[in-house]
Protein backbone atom coordinates (compact mmCIF):
# COMPACT_ATOMS: atom_id res chain seq x y z
CA UNK A 1 0.00 0.00 0.00
CA UNK A 2 1.42 3.37 -0.98
CA UNK A 3 1.65 5.84 1.88
CA UNK A 4 0.65 9.39 0.99
CA UNK A 5 2.32 12.00 3.17
CA UNK A 6 0.87 15.50 3.60
CA UNK A 7 2.40 18.49 1.86
CA UNK A 8 2.45 22.08 3.07
CA UNK A 9 2.46 25.42 1.71
CA UNK A 10 1.20 28.70 3.28
CA UNK A 11 4.13 30.32 1.89
CA UNK A 12 7.35 29.97 -0.46
CA UNK A 13 8.84 28.59 -3.63
CA UNK A 14 11.69 26.14 -3.64
CA UNK A 15 13.79 28.61 -5.58
CA UNK A 16 13.00 31.35 -3.09
CA UNK A 17 13.91 29.06 -0.25
CA UNK A 18 17.28 28.38 -1.84
CA UNK A 19 17.81 32.15 -2.07
CA UNK A 20 16.78 32.49 1.58
CA UNK A 21 19.73 33.90 3.53
CA UNK A 22 21.16 31.19 5.72
CA UNK A 23 19.13 28.41 4.11
CA UNK A 24 22.23 26.47 3.12
CA UNK A 25 23.56 26.69 6.66
CA UNK A 26 20.29 25.74 8.32
CA UNK A 27 21.01 22.40 9.87
CA UNK A 28 18.37 19.75 9.61
CA UNK A 29 17.95 18.32 13.13
CA UNK A 30 17.34 15.01 11.41
CA UNK A 31 20.66 15.15 9.55
CA UNK A 32 20.58 14.40 5.84
CA UNK A 33 17.92 11.73 6.29
CA UNK A 34 14.61 13.38 5.43
CA UNK A 35 12.48 10.40 6.39
CA UNK A 36 12.12 10.14 10.14
CA UNK A 37 14.01 7.05 11.22
CA UNK A 38 15.00 8.17 14.68
CA UNK A 39 13.50 9.78 17.72
CA UNK A 40 14.00 13.55 17.64
CA UNK A 41 13.29 15.98 20.45
CA UNK A 42 13.76 19.73 20.13
CA UNK A 43 13.20 22.47 22.66
CA UNK A 44 12.51 26.10 21.80
CA UNK A 45 16.18 26.83 22.58
CA UNK A 46 17.27 24.32 19.90
CA UNK A 47 15.49 26.19 17.10
CA UNK A 48 17.51 28.34 14.68
CA UNK A 49 15.38 31.26 13.47
CA UNK A 50 16.07 33.12 10.21
CA UNK A 51 14.34 35.74 8.08
CA UNK A 52 11.69 34.56 5.68
CA UNK A 53 12.25 33.91 1.97
CA UNK A 54 11.66 36.61 -0.68
CA UNK A 55 8.46 34.85 -1.77
CA UNK A 56 6.73 35.98 1.44
CA UNK A 57 5.95 39.39 2.88
CA UNK A 58 8.80 40.65 5.05
CA UNK A 59 8.76 40.41 8.82
CA UNK A 60 8.31 36.68 9.38
CA UNK A 61 10.94 34.41 10.91
CA UNK A 62 11.26 30.71 10.19
CA UNK A 63 12.80 27.72 11.96
CA UNK A 64 13.13 24.39 10.16
CA UNK A 65 12.42 21.50 12.53
CA UNK A 66 12.70 18.64 10.06
CA UNK A 67 13.66 18.17 6.43
CA UNK A 68 14.26 20.82 3.78
CA UNK A 69 11.28 22.62 2.19
CA UNK A 70 13.31 23.13 -1.00
CA UNK A 71 13.84 19.40 -1.49
CA UNK A 72 11.57 16.44 -2.07
CA UNK A 73 10.46 14.83 1.16
CA UNK A 74 8.74 15.63 4.44
CA UNK A 75 9.42 18.84 6.33
CA UNK A 76 8.15 20.70 9.37
CA UNK A 77 8.76 24.36 10.15
CA UNK A 78 7.62 27.09 12.48
CA UNK A 79 6.81 30.61 11.41
CA UNK A 80 6.76 33.61 13.77
CA UNK A 81 4.85 36.57 12.38
CA UNK A 82 4.51 40.14 13.67
CA UNK A 83 1.25 41.99 14.28
CA UNK A 84 -0.39 43.03 11.02
CA UNK A 85 1.53 40.50 8.88
CA UNK A 86 -0.50 39.16 6.00
CA UNK A 87 -0.17 36.95 2.96
CA UNK A 88 -2.30 37.87 -0.07
CA UNK A 89 -4.42 35.21 -1.83
CA UNK A 90 -2.31 32.35 -3.10
CA UNK A 91 -2.25 28.63 -3.82
CA UNK A 92 0.15 25.75 -3.25
CA UNK A 93 0.73 22.68 -5.43
CA UNK A 94 0.14 20.33 -2.50
CA UNK A 95 -2.00 20.09 0.61
CA UNK A 96 -1.17 22.53 3.43
CA UNK A 97 -1.36 21.82 7.18
CA UNK A 98 -1.22 24.70 9.66
CA UNK A 99 -1.33 24.49 13.46
CA UNK A 100 -1.55 27.72 15.47
CA UNK A 101 0.83 27.48 18.43
CA UNK A 102 0.50 30.95 19.94
CA UNK A 103 -0.86 34.43 19.38
CA UNK A 104 -3.33 35.31 16.66
CA UNK A 105 -3.65 33.88 13.17
CA UNK A 106 -6.56 34.22 10.80
CA UNK A 107 -7.26 32.61 7.44
CA UNK A 108 -9.75 33.22 4.66
CA UNK A 109 -10.70 31.77 1.29
CA UNK A 110 -10.97 33.42 -2.08
CA UNK A 111 -9.17 35.27 -4.84
CA UNK A 112 -9.23 38.71 -3.13
CA UNK A 113 -8.01 39.52 0.39
CA UNK A 114 -11.11 40.45 2.40
CA UNK A 115 -10.68 40.94 6.16
CA UNK A 116 -14.41 40.25 6.63
CA UNK A 117 -13.82 36.69 5.38
CA UNK A 118 -11.05 35.91 7.87
CA UNK A 119 -11.67 33.18 10.43
CA UNK A 120 -9.80 33.78 13.68
CA UNK A 121 -7.85 30.74 14.77
CA UNK A 122 -6.69 30.89 18.40
CA UNK A 123 -3.78 28.83 19.74
CA UNK A 124 -4.52 25.14 19.32
CA UNK A 125 -6.40 25.60 16.03
CA UNK A 126 -5.65 23.48 12.98
CA UNK A 127 -6.38 24.06 9.27
CA UNK A 128 -5.95 21.99 6.12
CA UNK A 129 -6.21 23.40 2.60
CA UNK A 130 -6.17 21.08 -0.44
CA UNK A 131 -3.73 21.59 -3.31
CA UNK A 132 -4.70 24.55 -5.48
CA UNK A 133 -7.04 26.05 -2.85
CA UNK A 134 -7.10 29.88 -2.99
CA UNK A 135 -6.59 31.32 0.48
CA UNK A 136 -5.00 34.19 2.41
CA UNK A 137 -3.77 34.73 5.96
CA UNK A 138 -3.14 37.44 8.52
CA UNK A 139 -1.97 37.80 12.09
CA UNK A 140 -3.66 40.72 13.81
CA UNK A 141 -1.54 40.57 16.98
CA UNK A 142 1.44 38.42 15.94
CA UNK A 143 1.84 34.72 16.57
CA UNK A 144 3.55 31.43 15.78
CA UNK A 145 2.27 28.68 13.50
CA UNK A 146 3.69 25.28 12.65
CA UNK A 147 3.39 23.96 9.11
CA UNK A 148 4.28 20.58 7.73
CA UNK A 149 4.15 18.75 4.47
CA UNK A 150 6.11 17.40 1.54
CA UNK A 151 8.62 19.43 -0.42
CA UNK A 152 9.46 21.03 -2.60
CA UNK A 153 7.39 23.84 -1.17
CA UNK A 154 5.92 26.42 -3.55
CA UNK A 155 3.60 29.43 -3.48
CA UNK A 156 1.76 31.04 -6.39
CA UNK A 157 -0.03 34.33 -5.79
CA UNK A 158 -3.46 34.73 -7.40
CA UNK A 159 -2.47 38.27 -8.42
CA UNK A 160 1.18 38.34 -9.60
CA UNK A 161 1.41 41.95 -8.39
CA UNK A 162 1.03 40.64 -4.81
CA UNK A 163 4.16 38.49 -5.15
CA UNK A 164 6.97 40.21 -3.19
CA UNK A 165 9.47 38.79 -5.71
CA UNK A 166 7.90 40.97 -8.44
CA UNK A 167 8.37 44.25 -6.55
CA UNK A 168 11.28 46.52 -7.36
Amino acid sequence: MKRILPAFAVLATAAAYLAWPGAASTEDPMGSNHVTTQHVMLTEADLKWSSGPPSLPSGAQFAILEGDPAKEGPFTMRIKVPAGWKVPPHTHPAIEHVTVLSGSFSMGSGEVFDAKLLTDMPAGSFAVMPAGYKHFAMSKEGGTVQVHGMGPWDIKYVNPEDDPRNRK
